[in-house]
């Protein structure tokens, strides 16, 4: 069977213009990866059997691994002869230098400013015309030292202590080091130089040379490329420190916040926190911000006295904070980063922290007056709401819940009254009647007493919820009248309500005209039928009595049917009505 070989002759353009050379030259694109130290394994095989290897970075966190580089006519014969020998991916495609950015293979090459076209000649070597012995593989080129030893060892010896450890921790990041970072250069630091060099076509001495040394930094930094990380003085906040503006810009002063917002595609965001005040102060900074948007509940989290730390965790994004108290000054930062981008966010964080500066001064609060108020912000920044409200009622002394399924239907927490954390006792879908209980011991101010026996139609009702799910902090009543003791179906358990309801009175108590429970407000029907405005309806009290029996809770009877005062009813609704809400 026929094999195909590529052999590939590198020739130097001489006398070209750079910018029409740039536009001829063409590279075969053959794998990405969002981690600096995957592609470089990657490269390494592949640069064992195959010539014209390259790196690149591509910016946004990501490396491609090219050959390169060609014409673009040449460039397209390499792309099908190595498809069809299965040398690379079928998914391998052609790129262009404008597509790359810093070059981190080999290293110290600089192909971009300085083209060099491969110019490959593809034979047969199945032919039997073909006599010409295969061109013997090349020896692997060793980079000569640009220092001697004894001259490597001198400029070391100018290293501070600061630079030493820095450079164990790039060995170390780079794979080649797993020792203590203590800056002391014993066997085992040793032999991590010598195997990085050797892995990156240096002579293998254990002593970095000056060059090398800037190419290890060049490669342990090629992560931030793209960032343009810069010393930022922010004399409002008295703060300086190096902050990424390449992915994000100044935006707005919310004190205690001075905002910088995404700047492009990566979805990142970082806060200057400046304040005056005590430890109360940083203190409930420490409590605000768990109640933020941007500081996912999972994570972990630590105050100390004069400190905190607060590190959110959520599927979209990651999020560190960071505060201190000194001189009665809260100072500190937030940085937000897409999750996912663990190598590039840490040691971005490493860099802000390293940076971080107190200058004189603090924000004023009344930095940035002009800005709209708006309820459900804190200082320019979202409030972690729920993903839905809805409403529920006390059945017992004891805090027990009765609710619509609708309320607890994939949550991965639920509260009550925005405090408390409930577990689900029972859930009939098939009634639509969730029973929760409080995690913490309850005591509400009323519960629920089910009324028996069937109403009489066209008595008053009332529905206690909470209508604007959350917004107005208590519940409001709801008045009308028991249009129908069914569903429009005939169902038995229903009763039809002519009162209009909104979606966040759902789960809430019906009131008959003596202050009994007659059933639980069903959440509005979905589909294309829609309903008039004043009709709702309900489960009746009977079925909620079944319900709370499989739960093994037994419900409360109503002590009086006199009628009761509308200012009564609406004290007792507002003592048994809670808000249940899903996160």
């Amino acid at each position: 069977m026929k094999r195909l070989f590529v052999t590939v002759i590198l020739t130097l353009l001489i006398q070209v213009n750079a910018v029409q050379a740039q536009q001829d030259i063409a590279w075969v694109q053959i794998e990405a990866h969002p981690n600096l130290n995957t592609t470089q394994t990657r490269i390494r095989a592949y640069g064992a059997r195959l010539p014209d290897v390259n790196g690149f970075s591509l910016g946004g966190g990501w490396y491609a691994i090219v050959l390169g580089p060609y014409t673009r006519s040449d460039a397209e014969r390499v792309l099908q002869v190595y498809r069809a020998e299965r040398e690379i991916p079928s998914d391998s495609f052609l790129a262009f230098s404008s597509a790359f950015r810093q070059q981190f293979w080999p290293v110290g090459a600089d192909l971009l400013n300085l083209p060099q076209v491969a110019e490959p000649q593809i034979g047969d070597t199945g032919s039997a015309t073909n006599t010409q012995p295969a061109a013997p593989s090349a020896p692997v080129e060793i980079i000569p030292a640009d220092e001697t030893p004894s001259q490597a060892r001198r400029s070391e010896a100018a290293l501070s202590r600061e630079e030493r450890m820095e450079l164990q921790v790039m060995l170390k990041w780079a794979g080649h080091y797993t020792g203590g970072i203590d800056g002391a250069f014993g066997r085992g630091t040793r032999g991590s130089m010598a195997s990085w060099q050797e892995a990156n076509g240096f002579e293998k001495t254990g002593i970095l040379t000056t060059k090398q040394r800037i190419a290890l930094r060049k490669m342990y930094n090629a992560v931030l490329d793209g960032l343009d990380l810069q010393v930022v003085s922010d004399t409002t906040t008295g703060i300086e420190m190096k902050l990424p503006l390449g992915a994000v810009t100044f935006a707005k002063y919310s004190p205690p916040f001075a905002h910088f917002e995404a700047a492009g595609d990566i979805p990142a965001r970082v806060l200057l926190i400046s304040q005056q005040g005590d430890q109360n102060t940083l203190f409930g900074l420490y409590d605000i911000m768990q109640t933020l948007e941007v500081v996912p509940e999972a994570g972990p989290r630590e105050r100390k006295n004069n400190s905190f730390v607060l590190i959110g965790e959520g599927a979209d994004f990651i999020s560190h904070t960071e505060a201190r108290l000194e001189g009665g000054m809260v100072k500190g930062f937030t940085l937000v980063w897409p999750a996912g981008d663990e190598e590039r966010r840490t040691r971005l964080l490493g860099e802000m922290q390293k940076s971080f500066k107190r200058l004189d001064g603090v924000m004023s609060p009344a930095a940035g007056m002009n800005e709209a108020q708006n309820i459900d912000l804190v200082a320019g920044l979202e409030i972690r709401r729920p993903k839905l409200s809805r409403s529920g009622f006390y059945v017992d002394a004891q805090g027990t819940v009765v609710t619509t399924v609708e309320a607890i239907a994939g949550c991965s927490k639920i509260t009550l009254d925005g405090d408390h954390e409930a577990d689900v006792v029972m859930s009939d879908a098939a009634r639509g009647v969730a029973v929760l209980r409080a995690r913490d011991a309850l005591a509400p101010a009323s519960f629920a007493t089910l009324r028996e026996g069937e109403p009489r139609l066209q008595s008053d009702v009332a529905v206690a919820g909470f209508s604007y799910e959350g917004v107005l902090g208590a519940p409001t009543m709801t008045f009308g009248k028991l249009s129908d003791v069914k569903g429009l179906r005939g169902e038995s358990d229903l009763n039809r309500l002519a009162l209009s309801a909104l979606p966040g009175d759902a789960g809430g108590p019906v009131f008959d005209a003596g202050g009994a429970v007659m059933g639980m407000l069903l959440p509005l029907p979905e589909g294309d039928k829609k309903l008039p405005e004043n009709v709702s309806f309900s489960m009746d009290s009977n079925t909620l009595r079944q319900v709370l029996e499989a739960a093994g809770i037994s419900a409360n009877l109503p002590d009086s049917t006199a009628a009761m005062a509308p200012e009564d009813l609406t004290l007792k609704a507002q003592g048994m009505t809670v808000l249940v809400s899903c996160w």
